[in-house]
């Protein structure tokens, strides 16, 4: 009783607003990524992303965040989370990962893609593929788990289906609950434990965000205090979707069309957030 903070639970109407904060995430990242080509910097992303925030009149939920500098976090190769964009020039053949949210009417939204530059290595496609499939999986879970683990196990069985153990799943760094602050309980683990964590319910919104390495899982945050390296200097993937469970089933808040043509072929089908 005393371990675990509290959830909060969103009205639908709450749930649609955070439906209109994951719209705009989810094109504000489209920006972001037909930005990232060779020769753009990471900078050039950052500013892509803000672009789209001040036309829809959102603000960045990164911006500011216990003092990180930028709208957008843009981690590149080796970097696992938490790039700081910059004058980082992006290459042919890179691998990066680019997070970033909005909020709209005090209410969040949060999302990340990886994206490829070029002609990728296959493993980093491999890598990038299976960390997206895995996210799906984590997502579809939440409308056919009981509790929160469940969507860890979920990812964690894919993965392991699909490459045993060439990819590791990172353990220090999990999604979360989102709703009016960006970062909020439950921690939701993107690997099975035996703490099942709280039960699935209507009104949770949760941010779904396996990442995967190369390598081994260790990591180590450089002299910046944000961004976050593989030790073995392994590439990494970051996927990640804010979803809903409401009374009526789950909606893929920052999809555009809900997580349907994902979820489908999974078995699940993702109901709008109702009117209350």
């Amino acid at each position: 009783m005393f371990g675990r903070r509290r959830i909060e639970y969103k009205t639908n109407a709450q749930l649609r607003t955070m439906r209109r904060a994951g719209v705009v995430t989810s094109r504000a990242l489209d920006a972001a990524v037909a930005a990232a080509v060779p020769g753009a910097t990471t900078a050039d992303l950052d500013a892509a992303f803000r672009a789209v925030l001040d036309e829809h009149g959102a603000t960045s939920n990164f911006l500011g965040y216990f003092g990180y500098p930028a709208t957008v976090c843009v981690s590149v190769n080796e970097v696992v989370v938490h790039g700081i964009p910059g004058e980082q020039v992006l290459e042919e053949g890179d691998i990066l990962s680019i997070d970033g949210g909005a909020i709209v009417d005090g209410w969040h939204g949060d999302s990340a893609r990886t994206v490829l530059l070029g002609r990728p290595d296959p493993a980093d496609a491999e890598l990038s593929e299976t960390t997206r499939r895995a996210m799906w999986r984590g997502i579809a879970a939440v409308a056919t788990g009981t509790h929160v683990g469940d969507i860890g196990a979920a990812v964690e069985d894919y993965v392991r289906e699909v490459s045993g153990h060439r990819f590791g799943i990172l353990e220090e760094y999990v999604g979360h609950g989102i709703g009016s602050k960006m970062h909020m309980a439950p921690d939701v683990l993107n690997f099975r434990s035996n703490d099942r964590g709280p039960r699935l319910r209507a009104g949770m919104a949760l941010a779904i965000e396996p990442m995967l390495v190369r390598g081994g899982i260790g990591t180590r945050v450089l002299e910046d205090d944000w961004t976050v390296v593989t030790t073995d200097g392994a590439r990494s993937s970051q996927w990640e979707h804010s979803v809903a469970l409401h009374p009526d089933g789950i909606w893929v808040l920052t999809a555009e069309d809900g997580g349907a043509s994902e979820l489908e072929p999974l078995g699940v089908t993702p109901v709008p957030v109702p009117e209350d």
